[in-house]
């Protein structure tokens, strides 16, 4: 089938981000200071709470990346697995998030400071400012995808106005506007995709018509890709939510522990529903748009359905899209201005102050995050490096904060140094050997490195206490 363009379906997108954009404007006027811009306050409840949670982690990542071109590019059962570490990670943070309270830090580099020292924090903020630049581009290109299938202009045309609201909408309200768009986002996916599966499975023809019309490998285990090659798409996810700042700052932000026990039961449930629903519509678009770039997938599905459908689920698409991307933005920022200028330009720094250096810091790293798209050859790809340098260079150090005592500052940062610098070695200077994702190299060394030098100076910090 061939893909045509429908610009009706611009209508339910423009009507949306309108409605997104008053929102913002509305809850900026309530904010009235630092703590208000980057944490709401800490007056979320559980049912804001979740929302965003939910929005801030599906976002063009699911829908132009993970499951989508997994479904696309390998397979159905692929892409199932990629729930598996989503929810695991869930879990997990299940367990960590009131200590993540406890703890009373605007980022995740404070976390790491209070255990490894001033050094670790540098570090962690220069490896939190890469990856979620990263994370912020792709967002971008997924709005741009959304704009090229509704009115056909070019992709970069369409990432640049994607560029520009996700900014606005960063830069106007923090997470205090930020988390009700997300909530609002996050509910219109579940109900555009619940409505989406049974539609497009009808108009694609049924199971076997698909089954039928894609390669015979997209219906095998792997998708014809090896064991260590599959794992390499499966553990950038885990890695990077088991550490990401994004969740722990949303749950530093909650009402109490138990409305973010609520919230995470929630989120839980909610991508137990969207995560298999998304693969399925990117597998049945296999079969119905075969030539179309993988990152395109689902959101293609939208021009062969009645248009009501299409257009939520697009609708839906794009705000998922753009509250992960002011998400990301945001909290980069966050970790310059509290992480560099505070500490070392203006310790002085009034909140007023602070507040307009974030957003200035918001308006910089987005237009640094459109220009690092143009480096990358799909969303899927910069996904895998951007997930696979936090997750490496982040994740190892700050989970052993909160369930390794014994863990010494020396094998903290020798962790977070050696899980960036194989990322980037593997990626940059080797270019992928093997088709293989960094991730399979890079963890393992950074759980190495920590392990290793933690257990080898163990005794000389001891030895070190009991002198003092």
């Amino acid at each position: 089938m061939e893909l045509q363009q429908d610009p009706t379906l611009l209508w339910f997108i423009g009507l949306y981000a309108l409605l997104m954009i008053g929102i913002g404007v509305f809850m900026s006027k309530k904010v009235s200071g630092t703590e208000d811009f980057v944490l709401a306050g800490k007056s979320l409840g559980p049912f804001v709470l979740m929302g965003t949670l939910l929005a801030t982690w599906t976002g063009s990542g699911s829908i132009s990346g993970g499951e989508t071109s997994m479904a696309f590019s390998y397979g159905i059962i692929p892409s199932f697995m990629l729930m598996v570490p989503t929810l695991f990670g869930i879990i997990m943070l299940y367990i960590v998030a009131p200590k993540i309270r406890a703890f009373g830090k605007y980022t995740v580099s404070g976390i790491l400071e209070a255990k490894y020292g001033k050094s670790a924090r540098n570090i962690a903020s220069v490896i939190i400012i890469l990856a979620y630049v990263g994370i912020v581009s792709y967002q971008m290109k997924g709005f741009g995808f959304i704009l090229n299938l509704t009115t056909g202009m070019t992709v970069e045309t369409g990432t640049m106005i994607g560029a520009a609201l996700i900014i606005f909408l960063a830069m106007i309200g923090g997470l205090r506007s930020v988390s009700q768009t997300d909530a609002l986002s996050g509910f219109l996916m579940v109900g555009g995709l619940l409505i989406t599966v049974p539609t497009i499975f009808i108009i694609a023809g049924g199971w076997d018509e698909i089954v039928q019309n894609v390669p015979e490998t997209h219906m095998s285990n792997t998708g014809g890709l090896s064991t260590i090659q599959l794992l390499g798409y499966l553990l950038p996810s885990l890695f990077l939510l088991l550490g990401d700042q994004n969740m722990y700052q949303r749950l530093a932000s909650s009402k109490s522990d138990q409305s973010s026990k609520k919230a995470q039961i929630g989120w839980l449930i909610a991508m137990i529903v969207i995560s298999p629903a998304i693969s399925l519509i990117a597998f049945a678009s296999r079969s119905l748009f075969p030539e179309i770039d993988p990152g395109m997938a689902l959101m293609a599905t939208t021009t062969v359905m009645p248009i009501a459908i299409g257009g939520i689920l697009l609708a839906a698409a794009a705000s998922f899209i753009i509250t992960t991307g002011n998400s990301y933005l945001l909290s980069a920022a966050t970790n310059l201005t509290y992480d560099i200028y505070r500490n070392y330009i203006n310790p002085k720094a009034s909140d007023e102050k602070q507040l307009r250096i974030t957003k200035g810091f918001i308006v910089l790293l987005g237009v640094l995050a459109f220009v690092i798209i143009t480096y990358f050859p799909s969303v899927l790809a910069v996904q895998m490096y951007a997930y696979t340098v936090y997750g490496a260079g982040i994740t190892p150090a700050v989970l052993a904060v909160f369930f390794w005592k014994r863990v010494t500052a020396a094998g903290g940062i020798s962790s977070m140094i050696a899980g960036v610098t194989s990322t980037l070695v593997w990626e940059v200077v080797l270019q992928k050997p093997f088709e293989l994702n960094s991730v399979v190299i890079a963890v393992p060394v950074a759980i190495l490195f920590l392990i290793i030098v933690t257990l080898s100076t163990q005794k000389h910090s001891s030895d070190l206490a009991k002198s003092a």
